[in-house]
């Protein structure tokens, strides 16, 4: 197997490259720093996008990200392939910019752990963006080793989230019931898993004990919450002994999903079923008579937790796509600007001459 194909290359992206590519080559990016990539396959080391590439690239989400493929030519990155998925979320203030997380995963740890961190909630709102951005998510429940009952918490969220694996770890067990050996199956060679998370669950741990060695720094367990410190700070692909491949990101202190309404309607599934037999199309699910969901939560079907968690991420996807409307319409406007004061130029030259 080639180094290329090692690291997850297949058709979809070699479909892509056409005769103006063969002075190319092709590698991947598994580490980004502050606008500069280290990359792997055909040619390795620390590259930089082209002057070009940068002047063409309008939109922040449209830059390498950790797991992208690019082509490279002496250290210089002239072109992106198309992601088969991408992992964004809605970057921290106002602004509307997505910020991609990892591209072309195909399956995603959204790592907790029993305690405080275990919050239902947190999870919808990652589900929400790895469902949007096309891999697959699997909830790991770190630290089993603290709960009192690992198996009944897991039911428990198991049962609030129709459709997603959810899997009880110690990433300090050596092996039976709670290593890791419950994730084996998700870590098929060549193909990639990113793991996501808030700070302190564990993450780094995780990827130590899979790698069989300290790669990634891991911070001291803190006496007051049981909680340990996050120490990665920069997104970096590993690849591990039986040849899967790990993406690990910094924790988020700000989840904001990079989607639309439709993906919260994905990741909340059994709502939207629901939702469907709903006497009327518009039903906002509040006080409408014949509606499903409202039936569901008064015959216990429903957790209302959940439901009224789904309207919260409704309305923050419809703003966000209001915000990227408006952002996309000054876009428009300041190019066509642009276009005109050339052309306005262009003629007062021709006038002169």
């Amino acid at each position: 197997m080639s180094q290329r194909d090692r690291l997850g290359w297949n058709s979809f992206f070699a479909n892509q490259l056409t005769d103006e590519d063969a002075r190319l080559q092709w590698a991947r990016v598994v580490e980004e720093q502050r606008g500069a990539y280290r990359i792997d396959g055909d040619a390795d080391g620390w590259a930089e996008v082209s002057g070009r590439f940068r002047h063409d690239t309008a939109h922040p989400g449209d830059f390498p990200a950790v797991g992208d493929w690019v082509g490279v030519d002496r250290g210089i990155i002239h072109r992106r392939l198309n992601r088969r998925s991408a992992m964004s979320r809605a970057a921290a203030g106002r602004a509307a910019a997505e910020q991609v997380v990892a591209a072309n995963v195909d399956t995603v740890f959204l790592v907790t752990a029993f305690g405080q961190d275990l919050n239902p909630r947190r999870l919808e709102r990652y589900l929400t963006m790895v469902w949007d951005g096309g891999a697959v998510p699997v909830v790991v429940v770190n630290k089993s080793d603290l709960a009192g009952d690992a198996g009944g918490e897991r039911e428990a969220i198991a049962s609030r989230l129709p459709g997603v694996d959810v899997v009880a770890i110690s990433a300090i067990a050596d092996s039976g019931e709670g290593g890791l050996e419950s994730l084996q199956p998700y870590l098929v060679p060549a193909s990639t898993v990113a793991l996501v998370g808030s700070s302190g669950v564990g993450k780094s741990t995780v990827i130590n004990r899979l790698l069989g060695r300290d790669a990634l720094r891991v911070g001291a367990i803190s006496e007051a919450d049981g909680r340990g410190q996050h120490t990665t700070t920069a997104r970096q692909l590993v690849e591990l002994p039986g040849g899967a491949l790990l993406v690990d990101t910094p924790g988020m202190r700000e989840l904001k999903p990079w989607t639309d309404t439709a993906a919260v309607d994905a990741a909340f599934d059994d709502i939207a079923v629901l939702a469907a037999g709903c006497r009327f199309g518009d039903c906002a699910h509040e006080s409408e008579p014949g509606c499903q969901v409202l039936e569901a939560v008064a015959a216990g079907r429903l957790d209302r937790d959940r439901l009224e968690h789904y309207r919260r991420l409704g309305r923050e996807a419809a703003f966000e796509e209001r915000k990227r409307d408006k952002a996309a319409a000054a876009e428009f406007q300041r190019k066509w600007r642009q276009i005109h004061q050339a052309q306005k130029a262009m003629y007062k030259e021709r006038d002169r001459g």
